[in-house]
This record gives structure tokens, sequence and C-alpha cells, in this order.
């Protein structure tokens, strides 16, 4: 059947409500299954208007499915723990869930980046120019995407071993943490940014050549003005306080 062109992804402590096609719920899944029978999924604003569930809007966003646009309205249900409701982990797997909410999960998962503020002894900051990803050309602090399973302290001091050969020691300083969702695709960044401090010349780092292309150091206004990203501009903000 047709879906919804605009359903409402409601989600209270890990659970969300599924309905069938008729708006029936709630529909629990099955991990694993790979035939689709009895496909379930978020219900509409007027099937929630018949559970007779009170909810808060909390932002809405876009998905393109098979060529079609689609928009999910996430929102926080006003009642208690619904237990009966789907653990939103196990849909992810269930062939019988339709993508929308398969996607809309997966959306909700943060992207975790952590990155370090490395200052030389005249209170330089050192930034890299990336060679490809999200700033192609641009400068940045050191650091990157997170692994499964790793602190982000840890994180930040893997990236710029890897990206410049540079081996840092943290500060004790408290990271910067910052949180942002940048598109109407709903996807949330969280960056950690960490302090350090290093001395070294730039002609002694060894860089990931397909990724970094130069390395330089900027006074704190230059790199201020100078970095892209939204997290970048702010941890250097807040550091200056």
């Amino acid at each position: 059947m047709t879906h919804p062109q605009t359903v409402v992804h409601l989600e209270h402590d890990g659970k969300v409500l599924l309905v069938d096609d008729d708006g029936i719920g709630p529909q629990i899944p099955v991990r694993g299954r790979t035939n689709i029978e009895n496909e379930s999924r978020f219900p509409t604003i007027l099937e929630v208007e018949s559970f007779d569930i009170k909810w808060e809007k909390l932002l809405s966003i876009r998905m393109n499915i098979g060529g079609n646009d689609f928009t999910v309205i996430k929102g926080y249900p006003k009642i208690p723990w619904p237990k009966n409701w789907a653990w939103k982990d196990d849909l992810i797997s269930d062939n019988s869930v339709h993508p929308i909410a398969r996607e809309s999960v997966y959306r909700s998962i943060h992207r975790l980046v952590s990155k370090v503020i490395v200052r030389n002894s005249s209170n330089q900051i050192l930034l890299a120019r990336v060679s490809r990803g999200h700033f192609t050309g641009h400068w940045t602090l050191p650091g990157g995407y997170m692994e499964h399973n790793e602190h982000p302290s840890t994180g930040c001091v893997r990236e710029a071993m890897e990206e410049l050969g540079l081996e840092l020691i943290l500060s004790k300083e408290q990271p910067i943490i910052t949180q942002q969702i940048f598109t109407d695709e709903g996807i949330s960044f969280v960056s950690f940014t960490y302090h350090s401090k290093w001395n070294g010349e730039l002609d002694e780092l060894q860089l990931q050549e397909d990724e970094i292309s130069d390395v330089k150091w900027f006074d704190e206004k230059s790199a201020l003005e100078i970095v892209p990203s939204h997290f970048d501009r702010e941890a250097i903000r807040e550091s200056l306080s």
C-alpha cells in the first residue's frame, strides 16, 4: 500500500509507536525478519489522535525514499513510559518495518566527532587543510569521526597521529562539547574538542597525503575567521573566554 506522505515518529526512552497499514497498533517488530508481511510504519497525525496521545513536536525531517519525498515529524509523547511499544533498536533489522521508520531511527543516532585545539608557546593554533570530506580545501582543527567503542579523548589523539603524525598529550582542561543539526535531514552531530600544547616544527610532521594537504599555525583571530566548521568556530571562540 502507499505510504503516507507525513508520519509521526513518537519516541519515549527507546520505545517507538508502530502501526499497520490500517493504523492499528502498537505493532511489534521481529529482529532479523527478512520477508515483508503486514508491513508496519509510523502513524499519521490523525492516527496518533485516534490513540488519544498528547505529544510535543520536536522537529521535522525530510526523507527521499525511492524518488519520493516524505516528512517525518519527531515528537515526544506526553504519556507514561509505553512498555508495549516497539524497542527502536529492534525495528532496524526487520524488513516488515517500512524503510521510512528504519531510516528515521538510524538518523536519530548522534554522529560523534572528536577534535583538538593544539597551541604553541606563542598561543597560535594549529590548523590542517583537508583534502577530502565535508570541508575539502578548507582549514580545520585536527580530529574527525570517533570509532565504535572509542572515548572522545582517545579519538582526537588517534586522529592527530593518523592525519599529521603528531603525538599529543591532552591538557587537563574539560572538553568543549557542542551539538548541532545542520540540515533538514535531521542528522545530529556532537563534537568534543580537547586542548593540547605542542612546540615542534611543522616540517617534523608526516601528513596523511590523501586527507591533509597542508598545516599551518594561525593566531587566534585568524583561526576563528578562517575555519568553516561551526564546531571549530565555537570551540575556538569558547577557548578565548
